[in-house]
């Protein structure tokens, strides 16, 4: 204060003005209290925060020091093939491709795959050794480092209600829900050599050494000693959520009877038998397409990003394929609409409404949706807008995929949507409720990374995981496991 008494004054009324807020915003949330059952979820996944995960901090440091001697080479590989100064510029990089022949507005990963497919040498050997420099995952090594406690755990790494819509949890330090699929084939030799710090034998072995570290960052997750790690997680839960609302009793069935639900959707949509590896099982990725691609109103667009066109379909038969899957799901077709209307009709009359189990009531310039589990969805400041095909939607205030405060469209897919990750959302918490009395230190989206002694069974905890909570009767829940019998995480 004595050093810059104007400058003190200035950070105090700062304060001041600060907890002045903090005190309004305290008195408009009294009239939305958040209910006893939401403080339970909150204190578990404080307690799995504060728990934290084990991570093998030597493989860790020695993952670090390989990516910076793999990122030296591949630089050194690219300077000598294209002479640049700075082969990690993007500019750099864009202007000696365009002087080779290949003009490329971006270097982004899928732009640069695509290109791959015809790029002559040597554009091929430097696009391969430039996407190589640029993977990203030894942030992942690098974070880790950063952040784990004495004790060799990391923590914290889980926010609570991390999605604004849904509620859905998201991460932060150390980003658990974009990790690498691990699909080698010898992953635990792999492992074992990015542990050694072998970097020879790696360069020998694999074509890509950040490749490598990007499939062993999993991995460097292990137990505490006297432990293992189970890892459960739900199948196909939104769908089963959603034919669930829906009233969709045929997918229920298939469930129930443990039947494969793309072979099944496929022949609905098709009118034949399909089996797995057998009888018309080229149709069963297409039940598996649109099944995934289909559930919250895509057409078309949505096929084609979950990659229809990359599994060999043609643009031509995507438009037939989706009229199929809405033949076939005459119940979730009729949802969609249901739910559309149900918020329209609340929004315009400021009333309240009910479909599918789901209540819809505007209340203090604010539209609320309560799920089955009691809690709440809440759209701030709804107003009746046009959409941009001059048709009536739904607008809200919200935070933008920009992270802007701005008014957000919505429409009748988008609002099934958000009720199903939200539902799936209430029975992860549910099952972490159930698993309250084991070690749970991490979760990935429908996945439950628990911490066992030796004599905990996968079988215990998927039974625990799968059950169906009281407020969601007739739903077909079930949580596959596995333990990661090679001491550390990994995908099975």
């Amino acid at each position: 204060p004595s050093d810059a008494p104007d400058k003190w004054e200035t950070f105090v009324a700062y304060n001041k003005r600060d907890v002045e807020v903090e005190l309004q915003i305290k008195e408009r949330l009294s009239s939305h209290p958040v209910p006893e059952f939401v403080w339970r979820e909150y204190w578990n996944d404080q307690r799995i925060n504060d728990r934290g995960i084990q991570i093998d901090l030597p493989m860790v440091r020695q993952a670090i020091r390989l990516d910076a001697l793999s990122q030296q080479h591949l630089t050194d590989a690219l300077q000598e093939l294209t002479n640049l100064d700075n082969p990690r510029s993007v500019q750099q990089m864009k202007d000696w491709l365009a002087s080779q022949g290949m003009e490329m507005d971006s270097l982004g990963k899928k732009v640069v795959a695509e290109a791959l497919r015809t790029a002559p040498e040597p554009l091929r050997t430097v696009l391969t050794l430039r996407q190589q420099l640029a993977m990203s995952a030894v942030k992942k090594y690098t974070a880790m480092e950063n952040a784990v406690c004495a004790d060799g755990r990391l923590r914290g790494m889980f926010r609570f209600y991390g999605a604004n819509r849904s509620g859905r949890f998201s991460g932060t330090i150390v980003q658990l829900q974009n990790l690498f699929r691990n699909s080698l084939p010898d992953l635990i030799q792999a492992r074992s050599l990015v542990s050694r710090g072998d970097y020879t034998a790696l360069e020998a072995l694999y074509e890509s050494v950040p490749e490598v570290l990007a499939q062993c960052v999993r991995t460097a997750f292990i137990p505490a000693p006297g432990y293992k790690m189970i890892v459960a997680d739900f199948s196909a839960i939104e769908c089963r959520v959603l034919a669930w609302l829906a009233g969709e009793q045929w997918v229920l069935d298939v469930f129930e009877a443990g039947g494969d639900i793309y072979c099944e959707t496929a022949g609905r949509m098709f009118h034949c038998k399909v089996e797995k590896h057998g009888i018309n099982g080229d149709l069963r990725q297409k039940g598996k397409q649109a099944t995934l691609s289909c559930g919250y109103g895509g057409a078309e667009g949505a096929l084609i990003a979950m990659g229809a066109l990359d599994a060999g379909m043609k643009e031509e038969e995507l438009a037939p394929l989706v009229s199929a899957w809405r033949t076939a799901n005459p119940n979730i077709v009729q949802m969609w609409w249901a739910v559309d209307r149900a918020v329209k009709t609340a929004v315009k009359e400021k009333t309240i409404t009910r479909t599918h189990g789901l209540t819809f009531e505007y209340r203090g310039a604010m539209l609320y949706i309560t799920l089955p589990s009691g809690r709440q969805l809440s759209y701030v400041k709804p107003r009746i807008g046009e959409n941009r095909f001059g048709g009536e939607s739904v607008t809200y205030m919200g935070m933008d995929t920009t992270k802007h405060w701005s008014r957000i469209e919505s429409f009748a897919g988008k609002w099934v949507e958000n009720i199903v990750q939200a539902v799936s959302r209430d029975i992860l918490c549910y099952a972490m409720e159930q698993l309250r009395n084991y070690r749970i230190v991490a979760h990935v989206h429908d996945e439950c990374i628990v911490e066992c002694p030796p004599d905990t069974t996968v079988q215990e905890i998927c039974t625990l995981m799968g059950s169906v909570p009281p407020w969601a009767p007739g739903l077909i829940l079930r949580a596959d496991g596995y333990e990661c019998t090679g001491g550390f995480y990994m995908k099975d």
